[in-house]
């Protein structure tokens, strides 16, 4: 069951938005979704997040259909999830938690599996004070300790070392990534950045001509891949990263630093758009947002609108209603998006699809115009109009 609620801040067609996300995030980690609840709220119950009638609402309907998880669209309190636990007899998680497990999943590197479990132990730390119930919290007179404090000092000296050992083994591998990132100096690197499944691994794919894991499910990738790309004899890395979501918990901001490197220490992004998408607009906003505040926000950028596929042929609902009425529009050109407040940043936006391999040339073209200019200001004695002349002379 999927839980979110209905304010000023977040309107009703917001919030269903976000569940549609949510439900793909929990079909990600490996959940079915058996039904939505929202509430009409200015602030969430500080107690149990939604208020007690809705609570009773959810509690019935998680008896009756043998619900074994809920899933809350924001951050719960440990004493929230304690009492909604109590009250609904069954495993309650939050947003941030969901992505942190789906994390755990994709992560196969022992870089990333040690970023995942360090976000892990840091979720966890603050919330063990709710852990102990089944054990007394005092026993005796003034100053006396009971057995359940005795457990929670232990666990959170346990968890303490934790984060303590996995903070140090990260600060090795990060100098060794930066080690691996200096050697790359003489070489121009582009980076792959946007909100999580916009088609990122599959344009990774379509320009390195490798095999790099892509899926149609969230956070795909989850460790950064590096592979070297070739464009008319200009070579350049191309880096894979891992995709932004709404309300990305910051443990996982903070530990994927070595991964936010790769964005930092890049000479060109390549900001990917699911311009399909409903909210395109606003996930271009979480991704400016989230490279303004790792400070990357001035880099060079082309901004790749993918999925153009899913716009060139569309139907639409008569009055917005399912029921099998469809009002067929001629299907949208390229030459028009072209001509959209889209396309008015002119040479630094383009119109792809990937996975049909609509518009690449050009996307290649803009690309290495792009790479050509950060080339020849790293090899300065080796001008653009020779190196033409030496591609041209090679008969290539």
């Amino acid at each position: 069951m999927l839980v979110a609620l209905i304010n000023q801040k977040q309107p009703e067609h917001k919030t269903h938005e976000y569940l549609d996300e949510l439900a793909f995030l929990a079909e990600t980690s490996g959940a079915i979704t058996l039904e939505r609840f929202t509430q009409r709220l200015e602030k969430p119950d500080v107690t149990t997040f939604v208020g007690k009638g809705k609570l009773e609402e959810i509690k019935q309907y998680v008896k009756a259909h043998e619900v074994d998880m809920v899933i809350f669209d924001d951050d719960l309190s440990p004493s929230q999830v304690r009492n909604i636990e109590l009250a609904l007899k069954c495993k309650v998680l939050d947003r941030s938690l969901l992505i942190l497990n789906i994390f755990s999943i994709r992560a196969k590197t022992a870089q990333a599996k040690s970023q995942v479990e360090l976000a892990q132990y840091q979720y966890i730390l603050p919330r063990l004070t709710k852990m102990w119930t089944h054990l007394s919290k005092q026993k005796g007179g003034i100053g006396m300790r009971g057995p359940g404090e005795k457990e929670l000092e232990t666990d959170r000296r346990i968890v303490r070392d934790r984060i303590a050992l996995f903070s140090k083994k990260l600060e090795k591998l990060d100098k060794q990534s930066a080690t691996r990132r200096k050697s790359r100096q003489k070489v121009v690197r582009v980076a792959l950045v946007g909100y999580t499944n916009v088609g990122k691994s599959t344009l990774m794919r379509l320009l390195s001509k490798s095999e790099v894991f892509a899926e149609n499910k969230l956070f795909a990738t989850v460790d950064s891949t590096v592979r070297k790309v070739v464009i008319n004899q200009i070579p350049f890395l191309l880096t894979d990263t891992v995709g932004f979501i709404r309300k990305l918990p910051h443990t996982l901001i903070e530990c994927f630093k070595s991964t936010l490197d790769e964005i930092r220490e890049a000479d060109i992004l390549l900001h990917v758009v699911d311009v399909s998408h409903p909210s395109f607009e606003e996930q271009i906003q979480i991704v400016n947002k989230t490279l303004s505040e790792i400070g990357t926000a001035d880099k060079p950028t082309l901004l790749v609108f993918n999925k153009v596929d899913q716009l060139l042929n569309t139907k639409h609902e008569l009055n917005g209603q399912d029921n099998g009425e469809y009002d067929y529009q001629p299907p949208v050109t390229l030459e028009e998006l072209e001509k959209t407040y889209m396309g008015q940043n002119g040479e630094d936006t383009i119109f792809i699809s990937a996975a049909n391999k609509i518009n690449i040339d050009k996307l290649r073209q803009a690309i290495y115009e792009k790479v050509a200019d950060k080339y020849f200001t790293i090899y300065p004695n080796y001008t653009r109009t020779d190196y033409y002349n030496i591609y041209n002379d090679s008969g290539s």
